[in-house]
């Protein structure tokens, strides 16, 4: 069973940036209630979408680089990039089928 790569500062370019399939990234936080509300959604995103697109998270705490980059002011934000760049973007926690629809209209 695939599961979401947890993402850092670090490796954003090569893992994100330069992917060949759309890249979903769930920001997020250990304190943060309604991230946990959403992370079985991209738990099972991950699994479902293998090979088509990328499920990702990142924490924000112990990686604010790509959150300030991108404006992240509010979690759970999950942004949708394709050919390195955003073509979506959802914020709060909202049904699986809301991420799903919004993501295959990427594929």
């Amino acid at each position: 069973m695939a599961k979401p790569h947890h993402l850092t500062d670090a490796e954003f370019q090569s893992v994100v940036i330069e992917s060949q399939i759309p890249v979903v990234i769930d920001f997020w936080a250990a304190w943060c209630g309604p991230c946990r509300m959403i992370a079985p959604i991209i738990d099972e995103m991950a699994n479902e979408f293998e090979g088509k697109a990328l499920i990702t998270k990142i924490d924000v705490d112990n990686n604010p680089g790509v959150a300030s980059k991108y404006g992240i002011r509010s979690i759970p934000t999950v942004l949708i990039f394709k050919n390195g760049e955003v073509v979506d973007q959802i914020i709060g926690a909202v049904p699986k089928s809301q991420i799903v629809e919004r993501l295959q209209a990427h594929l």
